[in-house]
C-alpha cells in the first residue's frame, strides 16, 4: 500500500497523544462511571467526532488562517478555556449530591442525557484549539505533501478509530459494577478531583502563550 510507512507512524504518534490524559479522559472517566456504559460510549462518540472536525480543519490549513488571523486563535482559545473551567466548576459544585445505585440506574434509561453525554464528549474534545494545532503538526510530519481524496478520507477514518476506540475502552472499563459502586462510594472525592482538574487545564488554557 502506498504510503504505509507514513500511516503507521501517524497512527502510533496520534494512538499516544490521544491517550494521554487531559480534559477529555476525564469527561468520558466521570461519564462512564455515574452514568453507565451507554452514555459512557456516546461520550467517546463525541470524542470521535470532535477528533474528526480537528483533523478535518488540519488537513484544510486550520493553522495557517489562525497564524495569519491571530485574533481568531484568541478567540478560540479564550472560549475553551472558559468552557473547561466552568465545567470544572459545575462538576466542583455538585460532588456533595449524593448518588445511589437507584439514581444511576434511572439515568442510564434517560433517553435526553444520552444525547447530553454525547454533546458533553464532542464539545470537550473541540473545547481546546491546541488539540488542532497538534493534529496540524503531526499531519506536517507524517502525511506525505500530496495525498488525495481517498488517502485523506482514510485519515480522517483513522482519527475517529483512535479517538472514539480510545475512549470506547475507558468508558466500557471503567462503567464496570466495581468502578461504579467505587463511585458511588467516593463520589465526593471523585468529583472534586475531577472538578480541580478540569478547572486547571481551564485556566491553563487561558494563561498560556498567545499564539498557536
Amino acid at each position: 500500500m502506498q504510503h504505509l510507512a507514513e500511516v503507521i507512524a501517524l497512527s502510533a504518534t496520534l494512538s499516544v497523544a490521544t491517550m494521554s490524559p487531559g480534559p477529555s479522559f476525564v469527561m468520558v472517566a466521570r461519564t462512564s462511571v455515574g452514568s453507565g456504559r451507554a452514555n459512557g460510549l456516546l461520550a467517546a462518540l463525541g470524542m470521535g467526532i470532535g477528533g474528526v472536525l480537528f483533523a478535518g480543519a488540519a488537513l484544510l490549513g486550520l493553522q495557517a488562517v489562525l497564524l495569519a488571523v491571530p485574533s481568531l486563535y484568541l478567540v478560540l482559545k479564550f472560549g475553551g478555556g472558559v468552557y473547561l473551567a466552568y465545567m470544572g466548576w459545575r462538576i466542583w459544585r455538585g460532588a456533595r449530591t449524593p448518588l445511589m445505585a437507584d439514581d444511576i440506574a434511572q439515568r442510564d434509561a434517560s433517553p435526553s442525557l444520552s444525547r447530553r453525554s454525547l454533546w458533553l464528549g464532542l464539545v470537550t474534545q473541540i473545547s481546546n484549539p491546541k488539540t488542532a494545532i497538534a493534529y496540524t503538526s503531526v499531519f506536517a510530519a507524517f502525511l506525505p505533501a500530496e495525498t488525495s481524496l481517498p488517502f485523506k478520507g482514510l485519515t480522517l477514518l483513522l482519527v475517529f478509530l483512535i479517538e472514539a476506540g480510545w475512549y470506547g475502552l475507558v468508558a466500557v472499563a471503567l462503567s464496570s459494577a466495581r468502578p461504579r459502586r467505587w463511585y458511588v462510594q467516593g463520589k465526593h472525592w471523585f468529583d472534586r478531583t475531577a472538578g480541580a482538574v478540569m478547572m486547571t487545564l481551564g485556566f491553563r488554557l487561558l494563561l498560556s502563550r498567545m499564539g498557536p
